[in-house]
């Protein structure tokens, strides 16, 4: 995958997960666009969700995460923008496939679900994945509606 700036968004319930996924991402060199939220005060999922999608869409950051307390909330919210093909991964095995097989450009973890390490692990997969085409393009192509 070439990285543009990783865009990354959470809720409140994310929010601790998001700021090490923040200095983890920045450690590796990673250049990093935050779209908050940026405290554990009870917030809307869809008020982050919404702007990072729209930074996929536009071009303005690739790719994007996002992380809520379960992961549903902001997979079901990124995924009605068209060209978003936003996933939910709690290992680095999904990590892979979402990339490989549906060319995920979001990747989002369950905060509540998910520890630091096991992150690590997961990103470091759908960082390193590349789509397989093939079969799987003719799948992604019929996504959007």
């Amino acid at each position: 995958m070439e990285i543009k700036i990783v865009g990354l968004a959470s809720d409140h319930a994310g929010y601790p997960l998001k700021q090490f996924v923040m200095q983890y991402l920045e450690s590796k060199g990673y250049p990093v666009k935050d779209f908050g939220t940026n405290s554990d005060i009870s917030v809307d999922y869809p008020d982050f969700a919404h702007p990072l999608a729209e930074a996929v869409q536009n071009g303005e950051v690739y790719p994007g995460i996002a992380i809520c307390g379960s992961g549903q909330g902001m997979t079901i919210t990124l995924n009605k923008h068209k060209g978003v093909r936003a996933g939910l991964a709690w290992n680095k095995d999904i990590a892979g496939l979402i990339r490989q097989h549906n060319d995920a450009n979001i990747i989002v973890l369950p905060g509540r679900f998910v520890d630091n390490k096991t992150a690590e692990k997961i990103l470091d997969t759908f960082f390193s994945a590349t789509f397989e085409g093939g079969r799987h393009a003719r799948r992604v192509e019929k996504i959007d509606l």
